[in-house]
């Protein structure tokens, strides 16, 4: 039998041939001149009437009446904390009233901080007291043949971030500082160090109240130890506990549906347009990017979690090594430049310019971008690290704070960097998020922007089976085993459609309802710590004794 890793890198060669017979059906075009070597093709702004009428009505009603009331409630402005919105020339911004804008924190993002803050202390800063010990466990010198599960704990790791490095580190970060300057990296490092607590607090529940059944199939995250961990604190929150493990479920589907698969391949797609068709791609080459990446999402999703994690395993490290070392390459390139910058990061952190919106409007970009990239507080990852083989819940939990740390501290971070230090983000020329990073990679040459699009692909395809999964399980709670066949053909089916919509509102809400999920999720496993602060005391007792023995 052919090995599986051998299958898959057969098929990433079909689907690269693919893409070569697409670009081959384009119409070819005189030309009286040869294209001049430009490393990130001039952005061409979609019509009105090119995306149809019906679409800019429907995009516009679904703005004003689902996104607007929604976001309304999630960026609710937070009182007491606020700065005077000025323009670059110190002059004040005035709102359609008269009225002096403000540059304010969303409820949501204050929600993140405190849920990070008092995790953090709730267990004594393990974020930092473990992180050795984290590395160890992942590398394997704990693992036990004979544990109940169906991944190992690398593999969990592996599936957790391949739903979240993706196009939130290559694109987000661009976004954040073209937005809030250098100084947005400094609150996206103090985000993702609490966001590591976050999610080590959730990926334990999920462990500790996680269901197995007699094949061996697990079924955890927020749905289950939101239900069964709130009747445990207390009988009398029973009620709540299922509130909570709905809305969570629910809103995870949705959510999947735009954040884990709209959005990666209509980005994915916008790239391979850019690079290769300079934005202007038919229907039917849209509509072949599509068919690849649903074939390939769909043979490792039918496989279950044991598929994903041996696919995961492989691609996620060797995607991330290869990505961050074209990043070094290019910091190396202009390593004198190294100090002003990392100054700047930490003078503008504190010390903003008005034209990003002064302190609050740079600390309000970086955290809200980290939450994004590492999903660290929203409970997306428990789902993977739920299936993990160990007993120990605490284990798994510190597994799983390494994530943040890959994700921000290391990805975003070189994303970050590069940025900076080629200055890609000043005089954009109209360029947006993942086309900032291509400008930074264009310093390698002409061929290098093409390395960042392989990146954006596989980045996306592993972010889409991973959020297929999630939702599976979510389904799989809703509505039982039955469903989850259906759920797979409807989603592929949205990724082969996904080139040729144009459906940003949906996608808005869908970003609206993941970030929603933190709600649930904080405000329930912050109730539950009473049960896991117990566990982490007695194994961090045991290990200091040496009662804990690594198995090789």
């Amino acid at each position: 039998m052919i090995p599986f890793q051998c299958r898959l890198q057969s098929l990433f060669r079909l689907s690269a041939v693919m893409l070569i017979g697409l670009h081959a059906l384009q119409p070819v075009y005189a030309q009286d001149t040869p294209p001049a070597e430009t490393p990130v093709p001039e952005v061409v702004e979609e019509s009105t009437e090119e995306k149809g009428d019906w679409q800019a009505e429907f995009n516009a009603w679904f703005s004003e009446n689902i996104n607007g009331p929604l976001g309304s409630v999630l960026f609710a402005p937070v009182p007491f904390i606020a700065t005077d919105k000025v323009t670059e020339d110190g002059e004040p911004v005035l709102d359609a009233d008269g009225n002096q804008e403000k540059n304010q924190i969303p409820l949501i993002v204050m929600v993140l901080v405190l849920g990070g803050i008092f995790f953090t202390f709730r267990y004594g800063f393990i974020n930092v007291r473990l992180f050795s010990h984290a590395i160890n466990v992942i590398r394997g010198k704990y693992d036990k043949k004979d544990d109940k599960g169906e991944i190992t704990h690398f593999q969990a790791l592996t599936s957790a971030l391949s739903a979240t490095v993706g196009l939130g580190n290559i694109a987000g970060v661009a976004i954040a500082i073209s937005l809030g300057g250098p100084g947005a990296v400094f609150w996206m490092w103090t985000t993702a160090f609490f966001g590591m607590t976050m999610k080590f607090n959730s990926c334990t529940l999920a462990h500790l109240y996680r269901r197995v059944g007699e094949d061996g199939h697990v079924q955890g995250g927020p749905m289950i130890y939101l239900e069964e961990g709130l009747k445990d604190v207390n009988p009398s929150l029973a009620w709540l506990g299922k509130l909570f493990a709905l809305v969570f479920a629910v809103f995870m589907v949705m959510a999947a549906f735009g954040a884990g698969n709209l959005f990666q391949v209509n980005q994915t797609a916008s790239v391979i347009e850019m690079l290769f068709f300079d934005n202007d791609a038919s229907a039917v080459v849209q509509l072949g990017i599509g068919v690849i990446m649903a074939f390939l999402a769909g043979i490792v999703l039918i496989g279950g979690i044991k598929r994903i994690g041996d696919t995961t395993a492989k691609i996620v490290p060797a995607m991330c090594f290869f990505y961050c070392t074209v990043c070094l390459i290019i910091i190396l390139m202009n390593i004198s430049d190294i100090g002003p910058m990392l100054g700047s990061i930490f003078s503008n952190a504190f010390n903003a310019p008005a034209a990003f919106g002064g302190f609050v409007g740079v600390l309000v970009q970086g955290m809200k971008r980290a939450a994004f990239s590492n999903e660290a507080g929203l409970g997306s990852a428990a789902i993977a690290h739920a299936a993990a083989k160990t007993e120990e819940p605490v284990r798994e939990g510190v597994v799983a704070m390494v994530g943040p740390f890959i994700d921000t501290l290391v990805v975003c971070t070189m994303t970050a960097l590069t940025i900076l230090i080629t200055q890609a983000h000043v005089d954009t020329g109209g360029l947006e998020g993942v086309q900032i990073t291509a400008k930074a990679f264009g310093q390698l040459g002409g061929a290098v922007p093409y390395i960042l699009c392989l990146a954006v692909f596989v980045f996306a395809y592993s972010t889409i089976i991973s959020w297929g999964y999630y939702a599976e399980r979510c389904v799989e709670y809703l509505f039982g085993l039955k469903a989850i066949m259906m759920f797979r053909l409807v989603y592929v089916f949205v990724i082969i459609i996904a080139p040729i919509l144009s459906l940003g509102a949906i996608v808005d809400f869908a970003d609206i309802l993941l970030l929603t999920l933190a709600f649930p999720n904080i405000i329930g496993s912050a109730l539950i710590t009473i049960k896991v602060k117990p566990l982490v005391e007695d194994y961090i007792k045991r290990l200091k004794s040496g009662e804990m023995k690594m198995e090789n």
